[in-house]
C-alpha cells in the first residue's frame, strides 16, 4: 500500500503537503515561517535548558534551538527519514530517536522545554489530547510547552465554516488537518494542566513569494521554481494548495503559544 512507502518513494499525488514542498526544495515548512519560529524559541527561553523537540522534520528548527545553547537537545519523530535528516543536520550536538509524539519513551519530568510545530494541527481531538498529555508528562514542574500551529480566525467562527475549511485543507494537503481557534488552542493547553504565558500570531503565508524569499532566500526559491517547472503534477498540487490558502486567507493564521506546566497537584483557576 502507498501509505506504507517511505515519503521519498511515494508518488506526488499521495504525498502530504509538507513532504511535497520538502521534495520540491522548500526547507521552512512552518505555517508562520521562520520569523514566528524564532519568536517562539525566544519566548520559550531555551538557553541552558534540557530541550525536547517533537516531530523535528528536516531539522531546521533543531539548528535554531541549538544556536541558543541549550543544556541538551533531544528530537523525537515517528518518521525514520525525518530522524535521519535531523540527525544529519545536528551532528553530535544532540540526538533524535524514532518514536511517536504521544509515546516518546522519554522519562517523566526530564525536560525543561518541549517544542512542537505544525503537528498538533494534523491530529484529531484524541490525538491532540494524547500529545499534549505526553508533553506534560515529560516536562518538569514549571517547564514550558511551546507550539507553533495553524489557527482559525476569528474565535467566533461558526462550526459550519470550520468544517468547510478543514475539509478543503484535507483535500488539498492530503492530511486530515484540524486547526483550532486561538481560544480553542489555549483551552486545550489549560485543560491539561498548563498556564498559557504568551500567544503570538503571524500570517499563514506558506506559499506567498515574500514569505518564501524571507525563509528560503533567492537561491532556495529558484530551486523550488525550477522543480515546479519540471514536474507538472507537483505544480498542479501546489497551485491547488495555494488556491485553498487564498480562498480562506481571512480565516487562516499561524499561532505560537508558550505554556508553563503547573506544579503537581495545582489546577488552573
Amino acid at each position: 500500500m502507498t501509505d506504507t512507502l517511505p515519503m521519498s518513494e511515494r508518488p506526488i499525488e499521495d504525498l502530504p503537503g509538507h513532504w511535497l514542498l520538502a521534495r520540491l526544495g522548500k526547507r521552512v515548512l512552518r505555517p508562520g515561517g521562520r520569523e514566528l519560529t524564532e519568536r517562539l524559541i525566544t519566548a520559550a527561553s531555551t538557553a541552558g535548558k534540557d530541550v525536547v523537540e517533537l516531530a523535528p522534520g528536516l531539522g531546521k528548527t533543531a539548528k535554531l534551538l541549538l544556536d541558543t545553547h541549550p543544556a541538551s537537545y533531544r528530537g523525537v519523530d515517528e518518521d525514520a527519514e525525518a530522524v535521519t535528516l535531523t540527525n544529519q543536520a545536528i551532528g553530535n550536538a544532540g540526538e533524535v530517536t524514532e518514536a511517536k509524539a504521544d509515546a516518546t519513551g522519554l522519562d517523566c519530568d526530564s525536560a525543561d522545554v518541549v517544542l512542537g510545530e505544525a503537528m498538533l494541527t494534523m491530529q484529531g481531538a484524541k490525538g491532540k489530547d494524547a500529545i499534549v498529555a505526553e508533553a506534560h508528562r515529560v516536562l518538569r514542574d514549571g517547564g514550558r510547552y511551546a507550539i507553533h500551529e495553524l489557527c482559525l480566525e476569528p474565535d467566533t467562527l461558526d462550526d459550519d465554516a470550520k468544517t468547510e475549511i478543514r475539509k478543503a485543507l484535507a483535500r488539498s494537503i492530503k492530511v486530515n488537518a484540524r486547526p483550532l481557534t486561538t481560544e480553542e488552542w489555549t483551552d486545550l493547553l489549560t485543560s491539561h494542566g498548563f498556564t498559557v504565558e504568551s500567544v503570538q500570531h503571524n500570517g499563514m503565508e506558506l506559499l506567498k513569494p515574500r514569505r518564501n524569499l524571507a525563509d528560503e532566500g533567492l537561491k532556495g526559491v529558484a530551486t523550488i521554481v525550477v522543480n515546479l517547472l519540471r514536474n507538472p503534477g507537483a505544480r498542479r498540487r501546489v497551485l491547488g494548495m495555494r488556491k485553498v490558502f487564498n480562498r480562506y486567507s481571512d480565516n487562516l493564521a499561524a499561532i505560537a503559544v508558550v505554556a508553563t506546566k503547573n506544579p503537581t497537584g495545582e489546577d488552573n483557576e
